[in-house]
C-alpha cells in the first residue's frame, strides 16, 4: 500500500511517498481504508523534531531519539473499515468511521482498536470534512469541558481562534454558553464572527492590552501569549490554558500553587477517548459544530500539505485526500 514515510527528522523534503506492508490487525482491531487525513500541527511538530519551549529532549524521547520511532505519521482519518477482526462487534466491514489513530492516517490503511478514538462518521459530512475534526475538536472539548470547565455566561478569550483548534473552540465555547472573543489575523475575522463569536479582535490593528482585563479564561492555542501578559487580561481568578507550553511555563505553575494566587495557569495534554470522538460526532450532526478546511492535496503531494501548515496562517484543517472519490486539486 501507499503510505507517506519519513526516515529522519527535518524539513518537508524527508515525506516520502513509499509503498509498505498493509498492516495487520489483532482480533480486536479494524483495518480501516483511509479516504482522507490531515497534516496537524503535531505532525509537522513529530517530522521536523520541533517542539516547543525547551520541551526537544522529552520530545525526541518519545518520538525517537536519532530517527523516528512511527515511520508514518497522521493522526485524524475517516474512511471505511475494510475488515475486522474476529472479536470486534461495534463495526462491520463497510461502516463509515472517523476519529484519532495517533499515527498512521498518511496511508491507504491504517490498523486501530475497535475500543479506540473512533465513531461512526456523521452521514452528513464528507470524508474530508469528518477528517478535520478529531484533532481540533476533541482538544478543544477536552479543554473547554474538563480542564477548564467552562460555565455558561463566562468570558473567554480564544488565541489564534482561526486555527486547527481554535475555530473549534470558538464553536464549543458558544455552544456551551460562552460569551466568545476571538484573536485573529484581517483576513480571518469574518470567519471567527460567522463560527460564533461575540467579538473578533484584530491582532494586526489593536493592541490585546487594551481589549479589557474581566475575562475567566484565555485560552491560547497558538502559543502567543505568556502567562505574564495573559494575567494582564484575567479577571482576579482567571485561567491562562496555553496548548503549547515549554519548561518556563511549567515553572510559573509550580510559582503559582507555592504562592495561591488566584490566577492560574493550566498545563495540559489532551488524551483520545472514544466517547470524544462520539460527543463531537453529535455536535456535528446536530449542526452545533462545523468543519473548516484551509485546503486540500492529494497524497501524493503531501509535502505542500506540511509546508502549509509550517506557516503558522491555515485557516482551519489541512486535509490530505487519500482516496480518488474524495481527492479535490492541488491547493495553489
Amino acid at each position: 500500500m501507499r503510505a507517506a514515510t519519513h526516515d529522519r527528522f527535518g524539513g518537508s523534503d524527508v515525506v516520502t511517498i513509499a509503498e509498505i506492508d498493509e498492516p495487520a490487525i489483532a482480533d480486536n482491531q479494524l483495518l480501516v481504508a483511509v479516504h482522507a487525513s490531515s497534516v496537524t500541527t503535531a505532525d509537522w511538530r513529530l517530522r521536523a523534531s520541533a517542539f516547543p519551549g525547551g520541551m526537544w529532549l522529552a520530545g525526541r524521547l518519545m518520538t525517537g531519539l536519532f530517527r523516528p520511532r512511527n515511520r508514518v505519521l497522521g493522526m485524524e482519518f475517516s474512511g471505511v473499515v475494510a475488515r475486522t477482526g474476529s472479536k470486534v462487534t461495534r463495526f462491520a466491514t463497510g461502516d463509515a468511521v472517523f476519529g484519532n489513530a495517533g499515527s498512521g492516517a498518511h496511508a491507504d490503511y491504517l490498523a486501530i482498536d475497535e475500543d479506540g478514538a473512533l465513531a461512526a462518521k456523521p452521514p452528513a459530512l464528507s470524508h474530508a470534512e469528518a477528517a478535520s475534526l478529531p484533532f481540533g475538536a476533541v482538544t478543544a472539548l477536552v479543554f473547554l469541558r474538563d480542564f477548564a470547565r467552562l460555565k455558561s455566561g463566562e468570558r473567554i478569550l480564544i488565541i489564534g481562534a482561526s486555527g486547527g483548534v481554535g475555530v473549534h473552540a470558538v464553536q464549543i465555547a458558544r455552544h456551551m454558553g460562552a460569551h466568545v472573543t476571538g484573536v485573529t489575523s484581517t483576513d480571518n475575522v469574518k470567519l471567527v464572527a460567522d463560527l460564533g463569536a461575540d467579538r473578533v479582535v484584530d491582532y494586526r490593528k489593536e493592541d490585546l492590552n487594551e481589549i479589557g482585563g474581566n475575562f475567566d479564561l484565555v485560552f491560547d492555542t497558538a502559543g502567543i501569549v505568556r502567562f505574564a501578559r495573559a494575567r494582564r487580561l484575567l479577571n482576579a481568578d482567571g485561567l491562562f490554558l496555553p496548548l503549547e507550553f515549554g519548561i518556563g511555563d511549567v515553572l510559573t505553575a509550580i510559582r503559582c500553587a507555592i504562592t495561591r494566587s488566584r490566577q492560574r495557569i493550566g498545563l495540559h495534554v489532551s488524551g483520545d477517548a472514544q466517547s470524544d470522538i462520539e460527543a463531537i460526532a453529535d455536535m456535528a450532526a446536530a449542526g452545533a459544530l462545523k468543519p473548516v478546511i484551509d485546503s486540500r492535496y492529494p497524497l501524493a503531494e503531501i509535502r505542500k500539505a506540511h509546508e502549509r501548515v509550517e506557516t503558522r496562517h491555515k485557516r482551519g484543517s489541512v486535509i490530505v485526500n487519500v482516496r480518488p472519490d474524495d481527492e479535490a486539486p492541488p491547493a495553489a
